[in-house]
Formats: C-alpha cells, structure tokens, sequence
C-alpha cells in the first residue's frame, strides 16, 4: 500500500464519519435532514395511536420496520460470506485485473487488506443492523405497554411517559438502521479502492454526494418539511 492509499483510506473515513455527523446532529447549509425531520413524524405517529384501541395499523408498521431491518442484517452476512470466498480467489481476481487498463498493479497482501477492509464494513453493517431488530423488538413490547385509550383521562401523566419511551426506542433503532444503511451505500465506494486509490477518491465522493441530495435537497424531504 502506497501513500496514495493511506490518503484516500483516510478521505473515505473522513467523509463517512463527518456525514453521519452532519445527517444526525448537526445541520447542513442550515436545512435539517430527512432523518431528523422524521423524528417528528415518529413522535406524532406515537402520539396518534394513543387515542385509538384498535391499535392493529401500529402493530403492522412496527412489524415492518423489523421486518425490513432483519432483510438487510440477512443481506449483510451474505455479504460478508462473499468476502471470505473472494480471499479465496485472490488468484483469480488478480489475472481479471491484470487484463484491464488503468487498474494500479499491487501486491497480493494488499488486495486481502482491502477485503479485509470490505468485510469489516460489513460486519460492522450486520452489528448495527442486528442492533436495531432488537431495539424495534423493545420498541413493540413498549408500545404495548401504553395504557389504552380509556385510560389516559385517568393518568395522563403515567401515559406520556410510556409514550415518550417508545418514541426515543424507535428513534434509537431508527438511528442504528441508518447507520447500517449508510455502511452498505459506503461499501459501494468502498469498491473502487480494487481499481486504485483514486478511484476510491472518486467513488466515495460520489456517493456522498448522492446521499446528501437525499437528505437534504431530495423531494422526500420536502414532502415531510411541508408543514
């Protein structure tokens, strides 16, 4: 691994760690992200339920959102299979690269550090994402646990506060979701460093850039921030 490569490692964890930043506590030209205007809405999607019995639509959404977080955990170990078997093929993935242009020719040490590194990020995908199904897990026994609506006359008090458990567990979970989330769009970036460090410099900023505009230029988010 030359200079060059330790740079654009570097620039590739610079950038990851300074959007998970920007996305969850700060702003960006000051506008607020999709994600923490979402916060609100998770609040108010709590809140709502709180007055109604029949709470079957709830149960379905939270049933959704574990459902979802567990596809993308299974996605995440194949993933990480997929690594083990490509060290197992360094030879090759080496006469694939030798026949291409422009490829920079390294060493085969430092090709299995860079799938060391790709297995890594996601693993680290798969902890966030398994994170996150037990949480929304917590989140569904919580839910549970609010008083009906008959009842909040009776104890208002005792009623905003097992609602305000659940909304912080589902934010919680929501918030290693995203993290995970962010690991596998990263790991697409993450991919260019096999052509060379450039590359990586190339990939990671683009994906960036295309989470940004989602986050905070993106018609979702307007749709959300209409109010």
């Amino acid at each position: 691994m030359s200079i060059t490569d330790f740079v654009a490692l570097a620039f590739f964890a610079v950038l990851w760690l300074s959007y998970g930043w920007i996305t969850d506590r700060a702003k960006f030209f000051n506008r607020v992200s999709l994600t923490r205007a979402m916060r609100s809405q998770r609040a108010a999607w709590i809140r709502n339920a709180m007055k109604r019995d029949l709470r079957m639509i709830d149960t379905q959404i939270m049933a959704g959102l574990q459902n979802g977080t567990a596809f993308f955990a299974s996605t995440s170990i194949f993933a990480l299979g997929g690594c083990f078997a490509l060290l197992g093929a360094t030879e090759q993935v080496f006469a694939i690269f030798g026949d291409l242009p422009f490829v920079f020719r390294g060493s085969r040490a430092g090709f299995e550090l860079k799938v060391g590194g790709l297995a890594c990020i996601f693993g680290y995908a798969f902890f966030k994402f398994g994170w996150a199904y037990r949480l929304f897990n917590y989140c569904t026994i919580l839910f549970g646990a609010i008083p009906m609506a008959g009842e909040l006359q009776r104890d208002p008090a005792a009623a905003d506060l097992a609602a305000d458990k659940v909304i912080h567990m589902n934010i919680l979970a929501a918030k290693h979701f995203n993290a995970g989330l962010r690991a596998i769009f990263l790991s697409i970036g993450y991919l260019g460093w096999f052509v060379s460090p450039y590359v990586l410099i190339v990939t990671t900023a683009l994906v960036i850039v295309v989470l940004i505009r989602r986050q905070f230029y993106s018609e979702a988010r307007l749709a959300v921030m209409q109010d």
